[in-house]
């Protein structure tokens, strides 16, 4: 009895003492990853290939998944609201649902299964076949080279992809709401244009910057220091995703009440 009591307690310490770890190892790398940003030699060729692979290759999935919450989203509120004769709020509850909310969200959630994922298992490839401790020996600081295009690629593009999200979304919305459900389009765009403010664009704005960065530590982070081989590269895989979802959950959440008690 006391011994199983005491493994018990042992494994909440062990875990306990990772997690302190892995929260150090994080903040330790984020602020690498920051004073690399501004220390030569800067690597443009590197920064712009890095939000190639970021912006170009996320899009179709950001603008599919875009589509179809426009889509579902503007059916839903159209069957809504007809049941008060309110139809004609269907677009700014669309697009203001989009720009709070919705938008930064998917579009981060996303490009954390894609692109996350992707950075983790580069990284944590390069880690186990000792490519990074290469780079080290040869005088090429790892956190400049491989870490910073990465984190700031993501920084940058997440914002201009939901944007695009946002974008497809209220147009799916508008061509079922016109064409299907038979709204007016005048009345569709008056109230976009009533409700929406310049404060819901800077916000979105602000939202898809912070889960970029999110999604761009926490992927470097867990490729970075992945180890175990093969295995060890999946299970950090996944975990950068897991890890990176619910982060970007939790500062939803965290910023959605900051901004809107101003």
């Amino acid at each position: 009895m006391g011994g199983s009591i005491k493994r018990g307690i042992e494994r909440v310490g062990k875990y306990a003492i990772g997690a302190i770890e892995d929260v150090g190892r994080l903040a330790s790398l984020f602020f690498q990853t920051l004073i690399w940003t501004f220390r030569p030699p800067y690597r443009i060729r590197v920064i712009f290939q890095s939000m190639e692979s970021v912006g170009v290759g996320s899009l179709p999935i950001v603008l599919l998944t875009g589509l179809f919450a426009g889509l579902v989203l503007a059916y839903q509120s159209d069957y809504a609201f007809r049941l008060f004769n309110a139809e004609s709020l269907v677009g700014a509850t669309v697009a203001v649902s989009l720009l709070r909310e919705l938008g930064p969200v998917f579009t981060g959630l996303m490009v954390a299964g894609r692109t996350g994922s992707s950075m983790t298992t580069e990284l944590g490839t390069m880690r186990v076949t000792e490519q990074i401790d290469a780079m080290a020996v040869m005088a090429v600081n790892p956190v400049q080279y491989l870490v910073m295009p990465r984190v700031l690629a993501t920084i940058v593009m997440l914002p201009v992809l939901n944007m695009l999200f946002n974008f497809v979304g209220i147009g799916a919305a508008y061509g079922l709401s016109v064409f299907y459900m038979n709204s007016d389009p005048g009345i569709f765009l008056y109230h976009i244009t009533r409700l929406v403010s310049a404060q819901d664009f800077l916000f979105t704005t602000i939202k898809a910057g912070v889960f970029g960065m999110i999604i761009g530590v926490v992927g470097c982070y867990k490729g970075f220091y992945a180890s175990g081989g093969a295995k060890g590269v999946g299970e950090a895989t996944t975990s950068s995703v897991v890890t990176s979802s619910v982060l970007i959950l939790l500062s939803d959440y965290l910023m959605t009440t900051m901004m809107w008690s101003l």
